[in-house]
């Protein structure tokens, strides 16, 4: 019987496909359905299948933990189709994947093999291949997330203009007008990806409209600064610091085997020091006294 639906959009067909192995688009669209008509993340589904995966082919999970489920291996289309079905339902190994790849990988001892920043699992854009992008997954106030500082758009796509994604010089400054911008776009309740065709003075220019009230760009970044520097002084508040702003060692220490990012890792302590000093904040990551009387926060 056919049957109609939507999708997978770019993030969902790499998670359960390219990430578990998998080559079936059929596949791939019938768990995004699965996933939708559940409530569930399909980044974050597919990449914690992924993890199991990982962690079954390398003997720390257990044949008979799967119980009559399919076996947890790279390629098998079985495992995309029934899996997000028991996380949902926790059912069964389902409801220790329901708990995400962090949790589930720490479970078995091996919380490096969970692909995440913050205990959020990363989606489609492998940092080795894009210093900015590993940057920003890694400075993400709510942890690996491609929204909230989009670097693939000028280190891969060349907008607004083309960045050498391998290079580490100058990517802080990058990171911190993107994420500054974002967090106006996201505070004004647009799409993030409506910035492909806007740029800075098209969203002053329709929240002046809104609000009545003649804003400046440098107005309007300095409340991104400060929407950022917030979000960054709660995190502190409750008790993370500079080392939850980490990558997974295997990008670090693991460089790519092939494709025009052969040999990459990330150069994360540069990139970090860098970004540090560019927010205004001390060597720890946390904002100077200086920064929050600059953005009247302190």
């Amino acid at each position: 019987m056919e049957e109609e639906t939507e999708g997978p959009e770019y993030e969902t067909s790499w998670a359960f496909s390219a990430d578990c192995g998998i080559d079936d688009l059929a596949a791939v669209i019938k768990a995004n359905d699965q996933c939708n008509r559940m409530g569930l993340d399909t980044i974050a589904t597919g990449t914690t299948i992924a993890a199991a995966m990982e962690l079954y082919e390398k003997g720390l999970l257990k044949k008979e933990e799967l119980g009559s489920a399919p076996e947890l291996k790279f390629g098998n289309t079985e495992s995309i189709l029934v899996y997000p079905e028991l996380m949902a339902k926790r059912i069964g190994l389902g409801d220790k994947l329901a708990e995400g790849s962090y949790n589930f990988a720490s479970s078995y001892g091996h919380p490096e093999l969970s692909m995440n920043v913050k205990k959020q699992e990363i989606p489609a854009y492998d940092p080795r291949g894009a210093q900015g992008q590993a940057l920003a997954y890694a400075t993400s106030n709510r942890g690996g997330c491609h929204v909230r500082g989009y670097l693939i758009s000028p280190e891969i796509l060349g907008s607004p203009e083309k960045l050498d994604p391998f290079v580490v010089e100058g990517k802080g400054q990058w990171v911190k007008i993107f994420q500054d911008l974002t967090a106006v776009i996201d505070s004004e309740g647009l799409c993030l990806f409506s910035s492909f065709a806007l740029g800075v003075d098209d969203y002053v220019a329709m929240l002046s409209a809104a609000t009545g009230f003649d804003y400046t760009t440098e107005e309007v970044m300095r409340i991104g600064d400060r929407i950022w520097n917030l979000e960054k002084l709660w995190n502190l508040k409750i008790g993370m610091t500079k080392k939850d702003d980490y990558l997974p060692p295997r990008f670090l220490n693991e460089p790519l085997l092939d494709g025009a990012a052969k040999g990459q890792v990330v150069y994360l302590d540069a990139l970090l020091s860098d970004y540090y000093k560019v927010r205004g904040w001390n060597e720890e990551g946390v904002p100077t006294e200086e920064k929050l009387k600059e953005l009247e926060l302190s």
